[in-house]
């Protein structure tokens, strides 16, 4: 067995060390292994894509985990001791990739559900003081600047398990939540009908998100700029 004296092992060891980039992209290297390469999401479709997302939108999704309004315990310990200054970077960072999308899922549901979920994206149900989701996510579902994400290029099952974090208060957001509010008022079948008709609309060419100010709220949001 060969031993090596300790007065040559740093030495050794030396020989080995790799030098890695001090940038902000290889310190969030770590959220490729749930949010697939560079964002874009993986193929199980859990977890969601957050390159392009606007940066006001996935700070406070970073803030929300860190102070617990979000509940996942992976994101919550990564946070846990992160500086404002850092988690505004890391949101800056996705923000700015700007990548092409994958293709949406194939359409399942039967055609009623998907007419029921079309209605409710498209014009809410003023019955049960529903808004529209394209009243704060945009005419094309892309989302809006600075903190409104797109509802195009999410998978079903992530659709319905968000719906679900907030109609339990497992995902909550800066006060008043608009969103555990509109969740709670929605039924299953709803949710299900939304989520079905979210998950087979087609990528559009462009998927920035809009710039435009929604339209007037019959409900206060707290996570919308005042």
């Amino acid at each position: 067995m060969l031993f090596v004296c300790g007065a040559t092992a740093p030495r050794a060891l030396a020989q080995d060390t790799v030098t890695v980039p001090d940038t902000i992209a290889q310190r969030v290297v770590a959220c490729a292994a749930c949010h697939g390469k560079e964002g874009r999401a993986t193929r199980d479709g859990y977890f969601p894509r957050i390159a392009g997302k606007p940066a006001g939108y996935l700070y406070n999704q970073l803030i929300n985990f860190r102070e617990g309004r979000r509940v996942y315990p992976a994101m919550n310990y990564m946070v846990a001791h992160l500086s404002d200054d850092y988690l505004r970077e890391i949101a800056s960072y996705f923000s700015a990739l700007q990548l092409p999308y994958a293709p949406a899922q194939p359409t399942l549901g039967s055609p009623a559900m998907l007419a029921r979920g079309r209605t409710l994206v498209a014009d809410g149900d003023r019955t049960k003081h529903i808004p529209a989701c394209s009243t704060c996510h945009g005419a094309r579902l892309t989302g809006r600047q600075p903190s409104v994400p797109s509802l195009i290029g999410l998978s079903r099952d992530y659709l319905n398990a968000q719906f679900g974090a907030w109609r339990s208060g497992a995902r909550q957001a800066a006060a008043p939540d608009c969103m555990a509010e509109i969740s709670r008022k929605l039924t299953p079948e709803d949710i299900s009908a939304v989520s079905a008709w979210l998950a087979s609309r087609p990528i559009p060419d462009d998927m920035h998100a809009e710039t435009t100010k929604p339209a007037q709220l019959s409900i206060r949001c707290g996570s919308l700029p005042q």
